[in-house]
């Protein structure tokens, strides 16, 4: 028996919710394993790591992300070495 148009976007719709939902409780899943911001922060304060925003310009930022993947390094070290060979240190 044929479904009317009506059933089959129905049908449709349900196991795009149901795809979603999914999705949704394997991210959860992933983000448990990570802490929390405040648990993080006290992780950064115990680190010796303050935050520090500056605005640059995105070619910049485009380079010096080239730079970090190039030399294994994550942004922020990457930053970090930048600024102290910058700074004579």
């Amino acid at each position: 028996m044929a479904m009317k148009a009506a059933q089959l976007f129905k049908r449709n719709a349900e196991r795009l919710l149901d795809a979603t939902r999914k999705s949704a409780r394997h991210g959860a899943l992933a983000a448990a394993d990570a802490p929390d911001r405040r648990e993080q922060r006290r992780i950064d304060q115990a680190a010796g790591l303050v935050p520090f925003a500056v605005k640059l310009n995105r070619d910049l930022v485009a380079e010096i992300r080239t730079h970090a993947e190039k030399n294994g390094q994550t942004l922020n070290d990457a930053v970090a070495a930048l600024l102290r060979r910058g700074l004579g240190g």
